[in-house]
């Protein structure tokens, strides 16, 4: 079946199924395209909490499909290939952050929504990568001990932000440190009067040398309102179609050739389509771990609203 036929075949099931369609914004172009909403975590997380329709198929990783069941327990979640993980995710389970805890007797836990649920569970509340020194500021004391889990480069990033001092976990996104200083300041001199602009997640290395580290979201929103005509892109490539779409007159190079996400390729047209058509596979999640992670979300849902939008 060609990818036209697909199409035809998920635009007629969405309508009869009632279903809202949510991609992020590392997934394949044509899933992109075809989604009702494609954003960051945030974006997506506020979506998922806002939606009024029965069915959310998510196109992205684990960890963000289960967030949206968190949000809408009532509601069928999908994510048309569960073999979509995030290695990021699987660095950190639930005994380590218990061990943390146990460890740090008077610290407060805030987790990256790049976790799985049963983590999201044990933190005192969750943040994206477009808030999280917005959280932090607002929700902490300033004297307040906090366990940031599990991203160091973003734990990295936020303290230099905010001034905090953060108990660290050792956890990371492979796809983001693939991407290398020497490939950024080779574009550099090629490109002179480019605007690098790369995602938190990247090493400190990159970090020290970009002139903006922003979320996928904040990515969109700063190239939108800038006069510059070209931008280097530390993030995973898939970033590259929105920010294209977007501004289609300006020109985005990706950083590195290296910074692709196989999880984040592993759903297709095709897998969209049986999802919809099989409602399956569909995240299932214990109800005591909903209820312990859905305070930790929600307050960062609202939290947000009242501090970013």
């Amino acid at each position: 079946m060609e990818n036209r036929q697909y199409i035809e075949k998920i635009n007629k099931l969405r309508k009869e199924k009632n279903a809202v369609i949510l991609a992020h914004n590392y997934q394949r172009p044509e899933i992109q395209d075809i989604a009702d909403f494609a954003g960051d975590s945030l974006e997506l997380s506020i979506k998922a909490a806002q939606t009024k329709d029965k069915i959310i198929v998510f196109c992205g990783v684990l960890f963000m499909a289960e967030t949206a069941k968190v949000l809408s327990p009532s509601k069928t979640v999908l994510l048309p290939d569960l073999n979509a993980g995030c290695p990021m995710a699987d660095m950190i389970n639930e005994s380590d952050v218990k061990k943390l805890k146990s460890e740090h007797e008077n610290a407060k836990v805030l987790c990256y929504v790049n976790s799985s649920a049963v983590v999201k569970a044990q933190a005192d509340l969750c943040c994206t990568s477009s808030n999280a020194a917005k959280i932090v500021e607002y929700a902490f004391d300033k004297k307040q001990e906090i366990i940031f889990i599990p991203d160091k480069y973003l734990a990295r990033v936020v303290a230099e932000k905010t001034g905090r001092k953060f108990i660290f976990w050792d956890g990371f996104c492979p796809t983001h440190s693939r991407i290398l200083p020497e490939e950024i300041n080779a574009l550099k001199t090629k490109f002179p009067d480019a605007v690098t602009m790369v995602h938190p997640e990247c090493t400190k290395e990159i970090c020290d040398i970009a002139d903006e580290i922003l979320s996928t979201g904040q990515m969109s929103v700063f190239a939108k309102k800038s006069s510059t005509k070209t931008f280097i892109i530390g993030t995973e490539e898939g970033m590259l179609h929105r920010l294209q779409k977007e501004n289609p007159e300006k020109k985005f190079i990706l950083a590195s050739k290296n910074a692709t996400c196989p999880n984040m390729k592993k759903i297709t047209l095709e897998k969209l389509a049986n999802s919809l058509e099989t409602l399956s596979p569909e995240i299932v999640l214990d109800s005591e771990i909903i209820k312990k992670a859905e305070k930790s979300i929600r307050d960062m849902v609202e939290i947000s609203k009242k501090i970013m939008y």
